[in-house]
């Protein structure tokens, strides 16, 4: 099951680059959660939405770049590259970060955010 669930992950990473709202949240159980390790918890797949559009709307230019998976039963680490543009400039930030999607049945029900790629691991008992 985990290499289904590694292809849900990357439809749904790429659903996000495309702001294809409707894709990113079609593998979504309806009590999704969206956990951050910094801004908290955000329910449903309208609150988790709204949380990613607020935290771009500085940014004229963004995307979310996975780069390695890690498979696990029931989760997918992911590590992943944010880049973005400050409005009004031309410089780009990059940072690397990591995600844990916790699935079931072809279900998302979680993702969780980490600013540290080595704690992702570890939270989902991986290591590289």
């Amino acid at each position: 099951m985990s290499e289904e669930n590694v292809e849900i992950v990357r439809r749904c990473y790429a659903a996000l680059d495309r702001r294809d709202w409707e894709s990113l949240w079609h593998e979504a159980h309806p009590d999704f959660e969206l956990r951050t390790q910094l801004r908290g918890s955000h329910l449903g797949t309208d609150e988790a939405q709204a949380f990613i559009e607020d935290a771009f709307t500085a940014f004229d230019s963004w995307e979310v770049v996975p780069e390695r998976f890690f498979e696990s039963d029931d989760h997918v680490v992911v590590f992943t590259v944010i880049r973005s543009r400050p409005r009004e400039s031309s410089g780009w930030i990059k940072i690397d970060v990591a995600d844990i999607w916790t699935l079931r049945d072809g279900t998302v029900l979680m993702i969780e955010t980490f600013p540290q790629r080595e704690k992702a691991l570890e939270a989902a008992g991986l290591s590289e």
